[in-house]
């Protein structure tokens, strides 16, 4: 069991923003395919927040609009 297991889960269940590790642990995303996605801004409309010019921070609820809207129905 991973040792930091309650952090883990506090990540993956509560915690609203988001920044690039976070969304590692609660949505398994990559951290490659989150910096594409903010690359490509014309393929990919993921929300994100840049503070700073330097802080990276995804809101969870809009993360879960993003998912809902790009899920792909059944055949």
């Amino acid at each position: 069991m991973p040792e930091n297991l309650e952090a883990i889960t506090y990540i993956a269940l509560t915690k609203r923003w988001l920044s690039p590790d976070d969304m590692v642990i609660a949505y398994g995303f990559s951290k490659s395919t989150l910096s594409k996605y903010r690359m490509e801004k014309n393929s990919s409309d993921m929300p994100y927040s840049k503070i700073g010019g330097k802080y990276i921070l995804y809101d969870r609820v809009l993360i879960d609009l993003w998912i809902e809207e790009h899920k792909v129905q059944g055949l």
